[in-house]
């Protein structure tokens, strides 16, 4: 399976949608499962629900800070690449699903933070929602970029 498969997978298991590109990559990552849930937890539904930046994107960013991020305050030129690379997969994405921000992605009418309430997970909710094909995207997006990466 790829990348995105196995988050889509777990998506449609009812993780977050962080969380499920998260879990798609832990063991690459050195990490183990439960901080791989617990770190991106907060980030599902556009970070809490708030339906700002999408979650699956959010979690392209954690596993590139893992894999590729800076660790000194004043590495301006890690910093910069990093960043470089964070608009790079965002225009990606943008160009590829038309926005970057999780309203916009559900076609909701909310103008900001919609109920702290997760919505009930049914066959529904699947059907109608392009989550999990947004999961699939981000891994695979992810996975893609950091493969083109290992070369340089």
């Amino acid at each position: 399976m790829t990348k995105g498969e196995i988050a889509k997978q777990y998506f449609l298991k009812g993780y977050n949608c962080t969380q499920a590109v998260m879990l798609a990559f832990y063991n690459d990552l050195g990490i183990d499962e439960q901080t791989a849930l617990m770190i991106p937890s907060p980030f599902g539904g556009g970070i809490g629900r708030m339906r700002e930046v999408c979650g699956a994107l959010s979690g392209t960013y954690m596993v590139l800070g893992l894999k590729r991020g800076y660790n000194e305050p004043n590495n301006t030129q890690g910093k910069t690449r990093l960043y470089k690379e964070v608009q790079e997969l965002a225009a990606k994405f943008k160009e590829d699903n038309g926005s970057i921000i999780c309203r916009e992605l559900l076609k909701l009418r909310i103008k900001g933070k919609d109920s702290p309430a997760p919505s009930e997970r049914t066959d529904n909710y699947y059907k109608n929602r392009p989550c999990p094909e947004l999961c699939r995207y981000a891994a695979d997006l992810i996975d893609e970029f950091l493969k083109s990466k290992e070369t340089e």
